[in-house]
């Protein structure tokens, strides 16, 4: 395909445009599902096409076509580019970056891929028929996704770069019901499980088969559990949670394009505007939270973005400050920024936008059962239920699966349906300590969805238990 998008972005420089580029795309992507033992979903697709911009006297036009002999797709994008003009207000400008030639590959073991489909099956059916075995477990389901995206991006300024992604991921849950509720237990996270760039290593790793007693029996323990009382609570959030804490509250308002209401129409916009860069307090000198795209197996990791610019890595909050952004080419323009690597698209037939990468608290100084034993009579919430924020990201609530109240350095009391809420700088203002690097790990988000037309981003937040003071807390009804 090289000489193909080269001759799409020669015939656009011969034409005069300001700016041009050209990504092909090679998507496959395998789910495997199993519910009570017996296999549910089976599915393997494959997407294959090109997506040009053009960028012509300040506006953007965009084109995509799954017909890979179509060079016709560069004057398309063009004439979306010159309609554009008629409306356009502001030119848009791109800050400047070095174009590479260069190639990056995941590193991966065991290619997903090549997995025996009867080695695949025979896990996740031994998963769920084991979770299914308890006496009030209603539903025993287990999943596993992985991705392979090849891409190759050319533009008018010689940028010339191959990519090979490889992403999977694994989880399973127990449903029980009684006692007239109805409760779930997930491992390792909910919402799919967990994910990274890598193979299937990554799911043998996880030895999800060891994990199915403690699972299905912390499933019916809820059915028995109170409801937590509300309540001001010092909270402990594990690892997963506060992941999601940090992808809804931090990644999504450092997006810049969210920033400056170019991208409103799916979740708003942000409360942390330009005025704010460099002075606002947004949370406790305990909280450091960097953008990192090198990660290695982070979810959100990567070579290069949609537009060519390396991912890179850098500080967004420093010692509770505000200081940085996810940016694109335009965006890092207008706010005289660098630009960091952030424009992703999810297929060949979608236009890149800002999307986070792995976005991560830095780990602290504690140990976890130092903290657990500092924390006697605090609520520690694990795993993920539900969630919801306001279209500025400043106030949150957030459901999990389960909480216990620490007494003697010790998980002890269970409770069901707990729920959080606050806003996010005083939330995060109230962080006063956070485990050390021994405990933190980054966990992939695969679902992260942004823009209209719909675009689902997989991404990574690296986080350790950390203890947040006085948090209003309660029950789900």
């Amino acid at each position: 395909m090289k000489p193909v998008l080269q001759e799409i972005v020669s015939h656009l420089k011969r034409r005069k445009v300001d700016y041009a580029d050209a990504r092909f795309v090679d998507a496959e992507d395998e789910t495997i599902a199993a519910r009570n033992g017996v296999l549910e979903a089976n599915s393997r697709s494959r997407s294959r096409g090109i997506g040009v911009r053009v960028l012509w006297k300040g506006s953007w036009g965009f084109a995509a076509t799954d017909n890979l002999a179509d060079l016709g797709v560069a004057d398309r994008a063009l004439a979306v580019a010159q309609a554009t003009h008629r409306a356009s207000a502001t030119p848009a400008r791109l800050a400047d970056v070095q174009p590479v030639k260069a190639s990056w590959k995941t590193p991966c073991q065991v290619d997903p891929f090549k997995v025996p489909l009867s080695k695949k099956i025979a896990l996740l059916a031994a998963v769920s028929e084991g979770l299914h075995k308890g006496k009030r477990i209603v539903s025993g389901n287990a999943s596993y996704t992985a991705y392979r995206t090849k891409k190759i991006f050319a533009s008018t300024e010689g940028a010339l770069i191959e990519q090979e992604i490889t992403e999977c991921g694994a989880g399973a849950v127990a449903v029980a019901a009684g006692n007239g509720t109805v409760q779930s237990r997930s491992y390792p996270n909910s919402h799919r499980g967990d994910f990274v760039t890598g193979g299937w290593e990554h799911i043998e790793a996880m030895r999800m088969q060891d994990h199915v007693e403690r699972v299905r029996d912390e499933a019916e323990q809820l059915l028995d559990a109170p409801d937590l009382p509300e309540g001001t609570y010092d909270l402990i959030l594990w690892g997963p949670q506060l992941a999601l804490q940090v992808h809804e509250s931090c990644g999504h308002p450092i997006e810049a394009d969210r920033v400056l209401g170019t991208e409103q129409s799916l979740a708003g916009g942000s409360f942390l505007q330009p005025d704010k860069l460099g002075k606002f307090k947004y949370g406790s000198g305990y909280v450091t939270i960097s953008l990192d795209g090198t990660i290695p197996g982070g979810l959100g990791s990567y070579g290069y973005d949609d537009e060519g610019v390396p991912t890179a890595r850098g500080p967004v909050i420093d010692g509770g400050v505000f200081v940085g952004y996810l940016t694109s080419r335009e965006t890092a323009a207008r706010l005289k920024l660098k630009p960091n690597g952030a424009m992703r698209a999810d297929s060949w037939s979608r236009i890149p936008l800002i999307r986070m990468m792995n976005i991560s608290l830095e780990p602290g100084n504690w140990e976890a059962d130092e903290l657990l034993a500092d924390s006697d009579g605090a609520i520690l919430l694990d795993i993920n239920k539900s969630w919801s924020i306001d279209d500025r990201r400043l106030n949150f609530q957030f459901g999990c699966e389960a909480a216990w109240q620490l007494k003697g350095g010790r998980r002890a009391k269970l409770f069901r349906n707990p729920i959080y809420s606050g806003m996010t700088p005083q939330f995060w203002g109230s962080c006063d300590a956070v485990c050390s690097k021994a405990h933190w790990r980054v966990w992939g988000v695969p679902n992260c969805g942004k823009g209209v037309p719909g675009q689902t981003a997989r991404v990574g937040h690296g986080a350790a238990p950390s203890r947040f003071r006085g948090i209003k807390m309660g029950a789900s009804k």
